[in-house]
């Protein structure tokens, strides 16, 4: 269940199982670092920020453009309704997820904010404790064949009740403290039936992953041989 409140321009998501008063500061880098809670950033196209509060570690993420409409818009939106924001979709989608036991970030909360006919977004999920992605681990070693076997296994259940990541890559794939295999960065995912042909289009992406980030980093323990055993755990929980 969706609790949802507004407050000006300012629209708050939260779970209504979610116990924490979340306010617009919890969505302001600015904030987290007046209280000294920041503890990491990581870089990317954009900023991720970890931050410390009451219950643990969260992880906030600001929506921002790519490519060379995001040069010209940054983190702007076109509003048509709170429902077709890609921050309302991600985090009704993470909720649904994490209901349905699929391995994702657990959704705190997350924020539109509108300004005429456009809008910015953010969200925080909780931290995946001692997370390591597929990318960072190949820079270190290689994969074992057990951890492959996890990986095709756990897209495979993802796969099997419809659900289409749009950027399916090795930096969005994770391992956690337990070696359990998480996925994350749903923005723009959505639910299709199981056998949609788009299903197919993540696995085509998430090869081409491999290959350039195998390309572009020196070490990267990978072998095209490994992507052979991957799709072999995948089509057999599929097949399941």
């Amino acid at each position: 269940m969706l609790d949802i409140i507004n407050n000006g321009n300012h629209t708050l998501l939260t779970a209504v199982t979610n116990p924490l008063k979340i306010n617009q500061d919890w969505f302001s880098p600015d904030y987290w670092r007046s209280q000294n809670a920041i503890i990491a950033e990581k870089k990317g196209r954009s900023t991720t920020w970890f931050i410390k509060y009451s219950s643990g570690t969260a992880v906030l993420r600001h929506y921002w453009r790519g490519g060379l409409v995001g040069k010209i818009l940054s983190d702007q939106y076109l509003f048509t309704g709170l429902k077709n924001t890609r921050t309302y979709q991600e985090f009704t989608l993470l909720l649904e997820l994490q209901k349905r036991g699929l391995n994702v970030p657990t959704p705190i909360g997350a924020q539109v904010e509108t300004a005429g006919l456009v809008y910015r977004g953010d969200l925080l999920t909780q931290e995946i404790t001692g997370a390591q992605s597929l990318r960072e681990v190949l820079q270190q070693r290689p994969l074992t064949t057990e951890e492959i076997t996890k990986v095709g296994g756990t897209i495979a259940a993802f796969h099997q009740q419809g659900v289409y990541h749009a950027d399916l890559n090795i930096n969005n794939i994770l391992f956690d403290q337990e070696q359990r295999v998480f996925i994350i960065d749903f923005d723009r995912g959505r639910l299709v039936r199981p056998g949609h042909p788009s299903l197919k289009q993540n696995m085509a992406r998430l090869k081409r992953s491999f290959l350039k980030e195998a390309s572009r980093n020196s070490p990267f323990y990978w072998q095209d041989r490994q992507w052979s055993k991957l799709i072999e755990s995948y089509e057999k929980t599929m097949a399941s």
